[in-house]
C-alpha cells in the first residue's frame, strides 16, 4: 500500500508539473496573433479530438516502439497533452491585454521570458483550475497501469485497491461455489469505504488550498456596478 501510494504520488506530481508547463506554453503560442502557424496547430490539435488510431495501434507503440512496457513513464506520458485543457487556457491567455506583451518586447525580453514573468503570474488561476483536473487524473488513474504495467513495484495506487478488491471477490465465489463453511464474513463493504477514504483523503486535504484561485477565476471579467 505504502509502495502504491509513493508510485500515484510520484506520477501525480511529475505529471502535473509537466503536463501544466507543456499545457501552458501550448496554449501561449495559440494565442498570439503574430504565431505565422497558429491555424495549422489549432486544427491539428482539434483534428485530434475527432478521430484517432484506436486501441492496438496505441498499445503497439507505446510497447513496441517506446519500450514503455513497465516504466513509469508509461503512467505519465500518455495524459501530459489534453486538448480541452490547451483550449481552455488558449481561450484565457487570449484575453491578457496585448500591450502588456508589446511594452515587454520594447524593454527587449524575449518570447520565453514574457511567458515565464508575466503570463505565467497572470494565468494563476486558469493554471490552478487546468492543476487541479490533471491531478485528479493522474491520481484516479488506472487504466494505464491495466495496460502497461505489470510489475507490482510500479502499481499506482488505484489500480492496487482494484486488484485488492477484485482478488477479495474471487476469494468469496470461489468459497461460495465450493461449498466451504464461512465461519466469517469477508468485510466487502467496509473494505469499499475504507478504499474511498484512502483514495479520496489527499485530494479532499488539497482543494482548500487552491479554491480561493477558482473564485478568483470565476469573477474575472464579471460586470460590477
Amino acid at each position: 500500500m505504502l509502495r502504491a501510494y509513493a508510485v500515484t504520488i510520484t506520477v501525480t506530481l511529475v505529471g502535473t508539473i509537466l503536463g501544466l508547463f507543456l499545457t501552458a506554453m501550448t496554449a501561449y503560442c495559440l494565442s498570439r496573433k503574430d504565431f505565422k502557424w497558429r491555424n495549422t496547430f489549432s486544427f491539428y490539435f482539434f483534428f485530434t479530438t475527432l478521430f484517432s488510431g484506436g486501441l492496438v495501434p496505441w498499445y503497439l507503440l507505446m510497447v513496441n516502439f517506446l519500450h514503455l512496457k513497465d516504466r513509469i513513464l508509461a503512467l505519465i506520458i500518455p495524459m501530459l497533452f489534453n486538448v480541452f485543457y490547451i483550449l481552455v487556457m488558449k481561450s484565457f491567455m487570449s484575453n491578457v491585454p496585448e500591450a502588456i506583451v508589446e511594452s515587454a518586447k520594447i524593454d527587449g525580453a524575449g518570447d520565453f521570458r514574457i511567458f515565464i514573468r508575466l503570463i505565467i503570474p497572470l494565468s494563476k488561476p486558469a493554471l490552478a483550475t487546468i492543476g487541479l483536473f490533471l491531478a485528479l487524473g493522474y491520481w484516479n488513474d488506472w487504466y494505464h497501469a491495466l495496460l502497461f504495467v505489470s510489475d507490482e513495484k510500479l502499481m499506482p495506487l488505484q489500480y492496487y485497491l482494484y486488484k485488492m478488491l477484485g482478488n477479495m471477490d474471487g476469494m468469496r465465489k470461489a468459497m461460495m461455489e465450493s461449498g466451504a463453511v464461512m465461519t466469517t464474513s469477508i468485510p466487502a463493504e467496509s473494505l469499499k469505504m475504507a478504499m474511498t477514504i484512502v483514495a479520496s483523503g489527499p485530494i479532499l486535504i488539497t482543494y482548500p488550498f487552491i479554491q480561493k484561485y477558482f473564485v478568483q477565476g470565476m469573477t474575472i471579467g464579471a460586470v460590477k456596478g
